[in-house]
């Protein structure tokens, strides 16, 4: 089953754990089992029916451009992280 990598933000939602399991074959499907154990967590990662623009996706250690149909293996491992955009240089 693969692990769920919970930022500290959404920890209050999951008993302060920060790393559970989610049955999933796709990074949705994983946010659907969490929710069902978690309730209020898909609230906090999906809008309007895709991942928050805030948000980005990494699974097994590299960032996922396909997000929520990212496939997913039982040993996989899921990270919801702050996207981080370019800037400005000096």
């Amino acid at each position: 089953m693969p692990v769920v990598w919970i930022p500290a933000l959404l920890r209050p939602l999951t008993g302060g754990q920060a790393r559970v399991q989610a049955a999933g074959a796709t990074v949705q499907a994983v946010i659907v089992s969490l929710e069902a154990q978690y309730p209020g967590l898909q609230a906090r990662l999906i809008t309007d029916g895709q991942l928050r623009p805030e948000l980005a996706v990494v699974v097994d250690g590299q960032t996922s451009p396909l997000k929520l149909r990212q496939p997913l293996t039982d040993a996989s491992e899921v990270h919801f992280v702050i996207a981080m955009s370019g800037g400005a240089g000096p």
